[in-house]
């Protein structure tokens, strides 16, 4: 959203330094265009994707399993 915002201010800005008559009080209305653009933009956007990615499966050891009880650590190394 902020980059959006600040690309259509500088547009704005450079609009009134290039051509005189589109003062920024007139184009302001612009900037609310381009917000209610990007929120229906994100809105409209799939999630597929966007979630993280799978893990690597359990090693060995790396928790109970259904109908076993809780594991021993393993001895400690000599």
């Amino acid at each position: 959203m902020g980059p959006a915002i600040l690309i259509t201010i500088g547009v704005l800005f450079l609009l009134q330094q290039s051509r005189g008559f589109y003062g920024f009080g007139r184009t302001w209305p612009v900037i609310l265009l381009v917000i209610g653009a990007v929120k229906l933009a994100e809105a409209l956007a799939s999630d597929a994707g966007h979630g993280l990615p799978p893990g690597p499966p359990p090693g060995p050891g790396a928790g109970p399993q259904q109908g076993q009880g809780p594991q021993q650590p393993p001895p400690p190394l000599s």
